[in-house]
């Protein structure tokens, strides 16, 4: 999967593409220093999007973003370290 577009919303969302979801319309939201998917707007001639989608589109954009690193170290990766 590859980020085809984003840019930011009007209430400071990001709104992003993507190439396997070409017609659904992705909205991102920061928390902390993180983006996290927040809705998709799926449209029925893209294949359904899978919870294994979701978190490969968090990547995509928080790699996009230069906070992957924050994306990283969130709370549910730090509880499977221990």
């Amino acid at each position: 999967m590859n980020l085809t577009r984003w840019s930011y919303t009007k209430r400071y969302n990001i709104k992003a593409e993507f190439d396997v979801f070409p017609n659904s319309v992705v909205i991102f939201r920061q928390i902390k220093d993180y983006y996290f998917v927040y809705t998709v707007n799926w449209s029925l001639s893209d294949p359904v999007v899978t919870k294994t989608a979701l978190g490969e589109m968090e990547w995509l954009l928080n790699k996009e973003l230069g906070t992957l690193e924050n994306y990283s170290l969130r709370k549910i990766y730090q509880n499977h370290s221990d």
